[in-house]
């Protein structure tokens, strides 16, 4: 059942952004005067479908659901009859094959822009951008941040909320340099300003691999001070296997004082298949266990560790102070809506030459199975998040199409920018040769993403 769901939410989103690329290259074909002979969503036999007795054109959905096609009349392919030789598209001028070729990623570049858009329209009330905890022996510690002080900007970029300020680090992911915090003081009658300067080694990387940026930084919003007493256990879980009882309260982890559950648990997801020393209080006295979290995988393939124990359910209340709404207008929304797309692209390149240069690993690089499990896990979470993932996947695509890689669209926009200079288009040998490297490039890389989406998985 649970593959089933996964699947309809991947095809739920993918399916329309595939559609609406393909419908890119093929409304500007027929606005340019090429002629089209099929619409294809997916590859391989078709399914089923209709073919336009107006037009002609074959509209199909195919068996292989890993993107579409638009097949176009072309002088390359078949032989074509002198009447509509004017309407095949090797004889185009090159500007306009460009047009055609450029204009799939430039419409999800648009699906982003508008879906995001959408959701900067959406009033939500957040979490203000008050620092609510440090963590030890992090970034955010060693640069001394300041816990209430509200964060205002993230490397002269402004930000106004966490969300903004996650992909501001993560944009940093791999690098070793410092990374610039502008903060507020409310706690000071002037709102005094001041910029901290806190120094990151291979961010992300090494043991924080796996982490978001927030916890890797060490600066986190605010959280519910939840008393650390065990509320219950799994009869199967590491914790009652290894001596922790319904009413322990958990003073110490590993020599480390825990005054809350969130910071407890922030210590057992971070050692899966680890042993830990915990100091309990048990009717007033100290008791020394030993537990080890048992290794577990989220729904990204990211480890973890659990050992069955649960907090007593109490009301969170979130204070004030720390509660913020955040409303923009249209017009304000459309310009935040272009900003963050092309903050998102430039660090998605950003990301692709650090993988390649070794700053961060490619076992970062993600296929269709991670795709299909975070579209699944954001139906489970709110319709904002649904659209913000196809917002992110879309915005990928467009990227991922751009890249000058012949197969892809970017690597056809090099060869009619070729031809636009030469004033001919380069030979077929040339284009072959360049479309045979491209099939090897693309292909190792699909290997090499659902490599990584299986081993996730166990």
């Amino acid at each position: 059942m649970t593959f089933l769901l996964t699947l309809l939410a991947a095809i739920f989103v993918l399916g329309p952004l595939i559609a609406l690329h393909e419908w890119g290259h093929y409304i500007v074909a027929r606005l340019c005067g090429v002629k089209v002979l099929t619409y294809s969503i997916g590859f391989g036999p078709k399914l089923f479908g209709w073919t336009s007795k107006k037009s002609g054109i074959d509209y199909r959905i195919s068996a292989l659901p890993l993107g579409g096609y638009v097949k176009m009349l072309d002088e390359r392919e078949s032989e074509v009859a002198k009447a509509e030789q004017h309407l095949a598209f090797n004889r185009q001028h090159p500007l306009k094959k460009i047009a055609i070729v450029a204009a799939g990623p430039i419409m999800n570049f648009i699906i982003a822009i508008a879906l995001f858009w959408v959701l900067f329209m959406t009033p939500s009330e957040q979490l203000a951008t008050k620092i609510g905890q440090v963590l030890p022996e992090t970034p955010a510690a060693m640069a001394q941040l300041p816990v209430g002080d509200k964060i205002v900007a993230i490397d002269g970029h402004e930000v106004q909320t966490w969300e903004g300020i996650n992909y501001r680090l993560a944009g940093r992911m791999g690098e070793t340099d410092n990374v610039s915090i502008t903060l507020q003081s409310e706690a000071q009658a002037d709102n005094a300003i001041k910029t901290y300067q806190a120094p990151v080694t291979q961010f992300m990387q090494g043991s924080a691999q796996g982490k978001d940026a927030l916890t890797s930084f060490g600066m986190l919003p605010w959280q519910p001070d939840i008393a650390p007493i065990v509320g219950d256990l799994t009869a199967d879980g590491a914790a009652s296997r290894q001596g922790l009882e319904v009413g322990d309260r958990i003073v110490a982890i590993n020599d480390q004082p825990i005054k809350d559950w969130l910071s407890a648990t922030r210590i057992i997801r971070d050692s899966p298949e680890t042993l830990l020393n915990f100091t309990v209080l048990r009717d007033g006295k100290s008791v020394q266990l030993q537990i080890m979290p048992q290794g577990k995988k989220d729904n990204l393939g990211n480890d973890y560790g659990q050992i069955g124990a649960m907090v007593a359910q109490s009301e969170i209340i979130i204070p004030d102070a720390y509660k913020t709404t955040v409303v923009y207008g249209p017009g304000e929304s459309l310009v935040k809506s272009f900003e963050k797309t092309e903050q998102l692209a430039v660090m998605t390149v950003s990301s692709m030459g650090k993988m390649l240069s070794g700053m961060i690993g490619l076992d970062n690089l993600s296929g269709p199975i991670t795709i299909a499990k975070v579209a699944k896990q954001s139906f489970d979470i709110s319709w904002q998040m649904v659209l913000s993932t196809a917002a992110l996947i879309s915005l990928s695509l467009a990227v991922l199409n751009l890249l000058p890689i012949p197969v892809l669209d970017g690597g056809h926009i090099v060869y009619y920018l070729i031809e636009l200079i030469r004033g001919k288009p380069l030979s077929e040998g040339v284009q072959m040769i360049g479309l045979n490297i491209g099939l090897l490039l693309l292909a190792g890389f699909m290997v090499l993403a659902i490599g990584n989406d299986i081993s996730r998985l166990f």
